[in-house]
């Protein structure tokens, strides 16, 4: 189980540091839109379409790697008063009946969404551009099967805890660290 809890991290992991780098074609495609709007008054009709969909791209695809290292909200209020054993019972119920029957729900439709966009040729209807949008809308279930691949592995750490591998639950971080 650790060997699988291992590989499933690393993948959280390396599709995390990957996606960091979105930030790069988000950061220029804004910069030279700006100079070309103000310094030239020829605003580009692609700056927005690629704003939009890399900062999306973004967001959708850090979720898997957010849930690895802990850095979703999570509401304390009560959780608070209870023992990590009872903490990782919680986590296991939470994912098992509620969560992981959603996203997997949610993959399976953007597998339809994004297809359906491939097929139809479909554009963004967002700009003059018009570019095809299958690319974004494919972007969708890569990061939803990730973030479902993530939360088997959270799973597994939970598990893990309540055999006796205290790691998770009491503040060492992921088992990628280990």
């Amino acid at each position: 189980m650790r060997t699988m809890l291992g590989a499933l991290e690393r993948i959280s992991g390396l599709s995390g540091h990957l996606t960091a780098w979105l930030v790069v074609p988000l950061i220029a495609a804004t910069v030279y839109d700006v100079g070309a709007r103000y310094l030239f008054n020829m605003p580009t009709q692609w700056a927005y379409e690629i704003g939009y969909m890399t900062m999306g791209a973004h967001a959708l695809l850090g979720m898997a790697y957010t849930l690895r290292d802990n850095g979703h909200i999570r509401i304390d209020a009560f959780s608070q008063f209870f023992s990590e054993s009872t903490k990782a019972v919680i986590d296991i119920v939470g994912y098992v009946v509620f969560l992981l029957p959603c996203l997997l729900w949610m993959t399976w439709s953007f597998w339809g969404y994004w297809m359906t966009s491939f097929l139809t040729g479909e554009g963004s209807g967002q700009s003059a551009w018009n570019p095809h949008i299958w690319p974004f809308k494919l972007v969708f279930f890569i990061a939803f099967v990730l973030l479902v691949l993530q939360v088997f592995a959270e799973i597994i750490k939970a598990i893990l805890y309540l055999r006796g591998d205290r790691a998770r639950y009491e503040g060492e971080g992921s088992a990628e660290a280990h």
